[in-house]
């Protein structure tokens, strides 16, 4: 037996203006995005903003559904419109921030595990990570790759 030791990596920071002025850009849009979630059930509004490597941000946000499973977050929101709009651009970012009835919520928001699942599948795409600005209003975490949120993903090159 071997044993093995795997880690993740992540920046934290306490507040907003400790990012540098892209990455607050990037946040501010997917807290803008958050307001216009449609989440009449959970009150859990999530917003997400992603950059693509044409330097076009393209915003999204939880869209629920009476039906739970048929709602969809906000981070593949964000993407699939990036990858059906521009297929041609990496994403070379994405910001998630989330809101409940008290606000910004202490943080960090985080993907769900099928969100997590696409990132590495549009970092496979992309062959490249993707840095993940994780918001809070007490924490904020910044990644890169999505390895670093799902360690042991399923990925394109095990299916051949």
């Amino acid at each position: 037996m071997h044993k093995r030791v795997y880690q993740i990596f992540a920046e934290e920071y306490e507040k907003l203006s400790d990012l540098s002025e892209a990455d607050q850009k990037l946040v501010l849009t997917a807290r803008e995005s958050s307001g216009k979630a449609y989440a009449p059930y959970s009150k859990f509004c999530v917003g997400a903003a992603v950059l693509l490597a044409s330097g076009e941000v393209i915003k999204g946000n939880n869209q629920e559904n009476a039906d739970f499973t048929d709602g969809l977050c906000a981070e593949r929101v964000a993407l699939f419109y990036a990858h059906a709009i521009y297929p041609e651009f990496a994403v070379l970012a994405l910001a998630v921030t989330a809101k409940n009835q008290n606000g910004l919520i202490p943080g960090p928001a985080q993907p769900c595990g099928s969100c997590r699942q696409v990132l590495i599948e549009t970092e496979s795409r992309y062959k490249q990570p993707i840095r993940l600005i994780l918001d809070g209003s007490e924490k904020i975490m910044v990644l890169n790759g999505a390895d670093n949120l799902l360690p042991f993903a399923f990925k394109p090159d095990q299916l051949g």
